[in-house]
């Protein structure tokens, strides 16, 4: 059985292999075909349940399969697994791009719209019918002929671009070690200073790694390094590398210079075959922002408000490091380590020694707590086939009904992307027949593991 295909409520994420993807696309995506073949043609009325039962159905597994794919490759790469989610990423965004500009699909939900019945809907489906036919337009349906076929051949072009940036950056940041002394590492915690060691260590291991303590750009260890670490050069050599990954200063490979060069262009190419003067009018076309010049009319108001204040903190922050800590020209790569001192002198605060009362047990404790207490719901781990062993799953109750669900990811490791981000494993949806589908998130974040893990 391919764990991608399993009608389940919950992906079998701890037992799908690269080699499950193109089979499972084979299925998933024949079936959408067949599913928008059949919706389009006179079998099939204009009725907005109809259609969902046939099409909406089908693109939604499409969807469920393919975004444990995208998903697995942000949480857990491999080259294996990019290697397939390469290949398949053509044959999705072809998919996407046809059914978002076939004219007979798009003729049978303005029919629906333009129908009696479209009045009786509820406010939801109305809602989401308003928002099909305004992303047909968008997906370039109202295109003809080479102006379509240049459309759809952009859409391929971006979505390979796109993927190929977000890997240049995941590899840029892997491949970044720096082995130094442990005596170097002055005023960084403790804590900090053990992990780099045991990666450093276990580099040995397994390579020609260095010894001592190995620095990586993984934020666990670049946050707190940038913040504490007395040794000025150290600082500024660790912002370099950080702020330079996937450029023009690294391995060719990686470079993604011009890659944002042509997806630039591409983009502003789109919106033009779509009647609009910048991708920034296209990208706002769906959101609560009527034109690019209210995002800056909002943006620079901002700006003038806050600036005086921020201006304020700067110049507190440059006299303290020139008179306390012998810094007379303030650089990007001491704003963080400053700031820390300075909290430190003023408030005698000290984030070293706070963080020994929030460990990650007790703050999504009173996370949870608190969540539970204003939206009158109850949070339970439970058991769910997981990429990884850290990553934990809970589901959301209200009385004895369970409502949602969400896996937690906290940690950094190697083959995570950076940052912290929410995404679905599944929407909510009343399917067609009546059955409920809950939503299921992924909640992920890159926190410095525990030491020793």
């Amino acid at each position: 059985m391919n764990p991608l295909l399993l009608e389940a409520e919950l992906p079998a994420y701890a037992d799908i292999r690269p080699e499950h993807v193109t089979p499972a696309l084979d299925e998933v995506l024949d079936a959408a075909d067949a599913a928008l073949e059949r919706a389009v043609g006179p079998g099939v009325a204009a009725d907005y349940d109809a259609m969902a039962a046939v099409l909406d159905t089908a693109v939604e597994r499409l969807r469920y399969v393919w975004g444990q794919v995208g998903f697995l490759q942000s949480v857990a790469d491999t080259p294996e697994l990019r290697a397939a989610h390469a290949h398949n990423l053509p044959r999705v965004i072809d998919f996407y791009t046809r059914l978002g500009a076939d004219e007979r699909l798009y003729a049978k939900y303005q029919a629906i719209a333009a129908s009696p019945e479209a009045a009786g809907l509820s406010a939801a489906r109305r809602k989401a019918l308003a928002d099909a036919l305004r992303d047909f337009v968008l997906g370039g349906a109202d295109l003809r002929g080479a102006a379509r076929a240049r459309f759809a051949a952009i859409q391929d072009r971006a979505g390979a671009l796109s993927q190929q940036f977000g890997d240049h950056v995941l590899d840029a940041t892997d491949a970044f070690e720096w082995f130094v002394d442990a005596e170097r590492l002055a005023g960084v915690p403790e804590d900090v200073v053990q992990a780099a060691r045991a990666s450093a260590a276990s580099a040995s291991a397994e390579s020609a790694g260095g010894t001592g303590c190995r620095l990586t750009l993984q934020h666990p260890c670049y946050g707190p390094v940038m913040q504490f670490a007395h040794d000025r050069t150290l600082r500024e050599q660790l912002y370099r590398a950080q702020s330079t990954r996937a450029s023009e200063f690294g391995p060719p490979a990686l470079d993604n210079t011009g890659l944002i060069a042509e997806l630039l262009a591409l983009r502003q190419e789109e919106a033009a075959l779509l009647g609009l003067p910048s991708y920034a009018h296209l990208s706002l076309v769906p959101k609560m922002a009527k034109s690019p010049d209210e995002v800056l009319h909002f943006l620079r108001d901002l700006a003038r408000r806050a600036r005086p204040h921020a201006q304020l903190e700067l110049a507190e922050l440059q006299a303290f490091a020139a008179a306390e800590l012998g810094l007379p020209t303030l650089q990007p790569w001491d704003r963080a380590f400053a700031s820390e001192r300075l909290k430190q002198s003023r408030y005698a605060f000290n984030s070293t020694e706070v963080k020994a009362y929030f460990t990650a047990p007790r703050v999504i404790e009173g996370l949870f707590d608190l969540i539970e207490t204003l939206l009158g719901v109850a949070i339970r781990e439970d058991q769910a086939s997981r990429w990884h062993d850290s990553a934990r799953f809970y589901r959301v109750y209200r009385g004895s009904q369970a409502v949602a669900a969400f896996y937690l990811d906290m940690h950094a490791r190697p083959g995570k992307g950076s940052g912290a981000w929410m995404d679905d494993a599944r929407q909510r949806w009343l399917r067609p027949g009546g059955r409920l589908q809950l939503p299921v998130a992924h909640l992920v974040c890159n926190f410095a593991p525990p030491v020793g893990d």
